[in-house]
């Protein structure tokens, strides 16, 4: 798991391929992953720019075998100050999801941050939103199950 603390990552630059070991850890964690989990903040109607810019190091994976998040399930989740935002920002991921190639679950999660959603120990405190997140993460893992056998049949 990468939280804000841990993406506050260099800007990326393209031309550049030094990158900080931060940098490479995120890589080689989404190079790894059979699903993913994407959140962020609805900042006036988008997504965090801390957020993007990590977001952005999914360039370097243009490259690989398995190119950017191609066939990766992707869980979107928004935390913002108000619906029309949240609405707005869910799109953004989504959209983005699609352009790196990446296949977001029918199911995405908005939740409003102006009213309590989670104890200070993480536990959801919000009975719809705990169904939405749980439903939601179904969704990524049974999809990350149907692409691994169909790449490796013999793991079903």
């Amino acid at each position: 798991m990468f939280t804000g603390v841990d993406l506050q990552l260099p800007h990326y630059d393209p031309r550049s391929e030094e990158r900080s070991a931060s940098a490479r850890a995120l890589v080689a964690s989404l190079r790894r992953a059979d699903g993913l989990f994407l959140a962020s903040p609805g900042y006036h109607g988008s997504i965090s720019g801390l957020v993007k810019n990590a977001l952005d190091y999914v360039e370097d994976m243009r490259k690989d075998s398995r190119c950017y998040l191609t066939d990766i399930p992707v869980g979107c989740i928004v935390a913002a100050a108000g619906w029309q935002a949240g609405g707005a920002t869910l799109i953004a991921l989504r959209s983005i999801v699609h352009s790196l190639r990446g296949w977001p679950t029918p199911l995405g999660v908005v939740f409003n941050s102006t009213t309590p959603a989670f104890q200070s120990d993480g536990v959801c405190v919000d009975e719809v939103l705990e169904r939405n997140l749980g439903e939601m993460t179904k969704q990524v893992v049974k999809m990350a199950r149907l692409q691994l056998q169909s790449v490796t049949p013999a793991l079903a």
